[in-house]
């Protein structure tokens, strides 16, 4: 009960901010049409119609509530109009991304970790990779793509592997060097070898470090399977959801679509972390 009353105090206060807003940015709309029509609004006849407006700036909870509703539980998941439909799409990228970036973030790690001259030419390149935008990179990569006959699933999939390999390396590399010199020399004093001494120190090691890069790197991964639908004109996927609502002034069906997104990251951060609880107690880590 003590865990939840601050949650509840934070959900109480965001969605106070939220309807607040929701007046301030719809009020001027409303006051414009009672101008043309001659009429003087009350107070709460001008709170309930900046709430109940078709294409509102800012909608309010309850419509976006009512929207996810109608798409979620009154469609069909396998219905082009579900936000479970489009939310699977995203998914697929998402995932497949993940473990893509996640592979080449461990294989970079291990190297750098390893290997000195791949420490100092690697490191610097993989750093130097995230200061390009997203935004200015997925066209290039689907164009790219798309010219060398490969299209659908695996080009969103590559720009989210793009920007979840990151986290990854740089979790590994830190915990693959978290052991101590102590614990290093004891391993050489037993004449490990560098297969033994990565097997039964550095990885095991480097567990929390890794689960802790995978939730950051499965976020940063629904982001670019996100941005991966925009440029392509996709018509399936919670990017299409939010550039097809961007461009008929639907920012209900925006809104809608971006709290879908934030549950899905929610819930594939939430079982990564289910996994790190069972490997870790599994390991005597917990």
């Amino acid at each position: 009960m003590k865990n939840v009353i601050p949650v509840l105090t934070v959900v109480l206060a965001i969605l106070l901010l939220w309807y607040g807003g929701a007046i301030l940015l719809n009020k001027q709309w409303v006051l414009d049409q009672a101008a043309r029509q001659d009429r003087v609004l009350t107070t709460p006849e001008l709170i309930a119609e900046t709430w109940a407006q078709d294409k509102p700036k800012l909608p309010a909870p309850h419509q976006v509530a009512v929207e996810l509703w109608d798409t979620v539980a009154m469609k069909k998941p396998t219905s082009k109009r579900s936000l479970v439909y489009h939310a699977w799409v995203t998914m697929s990228a998402t995932v497949l991304g993940f473990g893509l970036g996640t592979l080449l973030g461990f294989a970079l790690a291990v190297g750098i970790v390893y290997n000195r001259v791949m420490d100092k030419s690697v490191m610097p390149w993989v750093i130097a990779s995230q200061t390009i935008p997203i935004l200015a990179i997925a066209p290039m990569i689907i164009v790219v793509l798309n010219a060398i006959g490969i299209s659908g699933l695996l080009p969103k999939a590559m720009i989210s592997m793009y920007l979840s390999f990151f986290p990854v390396v740089v979790g590994m590399v830190k915990g693959l060097r978290s052991p101590d010199a102590m614990q290093l020399d004891q391993m050489r004093t037993w004449s490990a070898t560098r297969a033994q001494e990565f097997r039964r120190l550095r990885l095991p090691a480097s567990m929390p470090y890794l689960f802790a890069s995978m939730k950051i790197a499965m976020a940063a991964s629904l982001v670019g399977a996100i941005v991966g639908e925009l440029p392509t004109g996709a018509v399936a996927g919670l990017g299409a959801r939010l550039l097809a609502g961007s461009y008929y002034g639907q920012t209900i069906q925006i809104w809608s679509a971006l709290l879908m997104a934030a549950a899905l990251a929610a819930a594939l951060v939430g079982l990564i972390g289910l996994i790190q609880r069972i490997t870790l107690k599994r390991m005597g880590m917990a």
